[in-house]
Formats: structure tokens, sequence, C-alpha cells
């Protein structure tokens, strides 16, 4: 629950908190803020009956549509969950959370990358100040292959927070996919000095290291990783990496060997 919740946060930016604090008759409804609590406590069962329960009396607010629709998903009801935060964009075209959350759906559960740029974009229309809205649209841009339009999408993001490590750690990744090895060393790098936490940009950092041949500074970051998660996929680039940092002991051995063989076998040919 708490990793769904950060994905929400990064998706929404700072005004997730806020969405539904409007002057809507539910703001001094107990049962709207007890519900609210619910689907972040993680009881999304017991939400969802409070919101579809709360919509009988507001059928008309958009911020109860849009919670029945988190409810939705985190019960892993999808088609649930899109008719939902449809209606609150049917009730209210710009409503920001909304649409950004439908973008999320279409991208990470539909697959449908088209639907999700449509989406950011419209957001990025009435939000051109939200940096959280150029990275959404970055990470689209990104599943659909346009990696310049994602780095583009990405350095808007940044001119307006500089300090948006989730921003310089998509971009980082892009740079790899481009064999931009330096510049997503220095993404990564700045990243994670905002956030050491960050699994995505430290792993970045140990691949860029070893594009850079620091064999013994990406199996440290790999290390750390480890430590963290003993991901198979961290233990297999960690061995990986030190095959290759330790290629010339490997062969050292294996010509030892093979001449130790050869002595033994001219030695006991010579003695008949």
């Amino acid at each position: 629950m708490r990793a769904w919740l950060i994905v929400l946060a990064v998706l929404f930016g700072p005004g997730f908190s806020h969405a539904a604090d409007t002057d809507s008759p539910l703001r001094s409804n107990p049962r709207w803020e007890q519900a609210r609590k619910d689907l972040g406590q993680g009881k999304a069962a017991d939400a969802r009956t409070a919101f579809e329960t709360l919509l009988k009396e507001y059928p008309n607010e958009p911020d109860l549509h849009l919670f029945l629709g988190m409810s939705l998903l985190r019960l892993r009801d999808p088609h649930g969950a899109v008719v939902a935060i449809k209606r609150a964009i049917a009730l209210d075209p710009n409503h920001v959370e909304a649409r950004t959350l439908l973008g999320y759906v279409e991208l990470e559960v539909r697959g449908d990358a088209d639907a999700a740029i449509k989406e950011y974009t419209t957001v990025i229309e009435l939000r051109p100040d939200l940096p959280e809205a150029y990275n959404n649209l970055a990470v689209a841009q990104k599943k659909k292959g346009e990696l310049n339009q994602a780095i583009a999408s990405l350095n808007k993001a940044l001119e307006r927070k500089a300090d948006f490590a989730a921003a310089l750690t998509t971009r980082g990744g892009i740079l790899a996919e481009q064999n931009r090895w330096a510049e997503a060393r220095r993404d990564f790098e700045a990243a994670l000095k905002l956030n050491p936490a960050d699994d995505g940009a430290l792993y970045g950092l140990a691949e860029a290291r070893r594009a850079d041949r620091d064999y013994a500074g990406a199996q440290e970051a790999l290390s750390e990783l480890i430590s963290r998660s003993p991901n198979f996929v961290y233990w297999l680039e960690w061995g990986r990496i030190g095959l290759i940092r330790y290629w010339w002991v490997l062969l050292t051995l294996a010509v030892a060997l093979a001449l130790r063989g050869r002595f033994r076998k001219a030695r006991t040919q010579a003695n008949g």
C-alpha cells in the first residue's frame, strides 16, 4: 500500500493530499474523512463501500467518483476504476487528479501509451506549472519509444522543479538507453543526492559505472542494492561484473593449469 501511495504522490504532486479539500459539502462530512483514511490505511473494501454510500447522497461530486476509482483500482478492478474516474471527468473536465489517474491506468494497466499521452497532455494544458505532469508525460512517451520527446518533457519538468529526483532518474534511464552514459551517470548521481533511497537511480548508476569500466564502483552500487533487497537480478549482475573485473585472474589460472597439464604429460612421456 505504501508503494502505491508513493506512486500516486509522484503522479499528482503536492496537490494530491488536498485533492478533495475544496468547498464541497463533503468537506464537513466525517464519513468522507473516514473513507479516505481507510483507503490510505489499505482498507480498500471498506473505503469502496463508504464511497458508494456517499455517492447516493452526493452523486455529482467528482472527488467521490475519483476516490471510488482509487478504491476499485486497489481491489484489482481496473474496468470499474476507469468507469468511476471517467464519471469524475464528465462532472469536471478540468479535474487534474482524475485525468492523471486515468492516464496512469491507461499506461500501466491497459498498456495504452497513446491514451495516457492524451490525458497527460490535457493535464499540462490545465496545469502548465505542474512538474509532475511533464514527468508523467515523459514516462508514457518513453514506453511508446519516443525517447527524444520524453527527454524534452523531463527537461521541462526539471525547469519547474530542479530537485525533482524522480525526473532525474527517469531522464537518466532514457539517456542510458541512448548510450549517453556520461550524462546518464550525472543524472543518477544527482537523483541519489536528493533521494539516497532511490533504487532505480542506484541501479542506473551501477550500469553507468559498468559502461565506464568502473567495475569496482558498479559492484559497490549493486552490493548496496543487494543489502536492501536480495533481488536475483542484482546478484546476477554483480557476479557478471565480477567475472569481467577479474577475467585476467581466471585467464592466468586457466593458462597455468594448461601448462601444468602439458608439463606432466611431457614428463610422463620422457620417463617412458
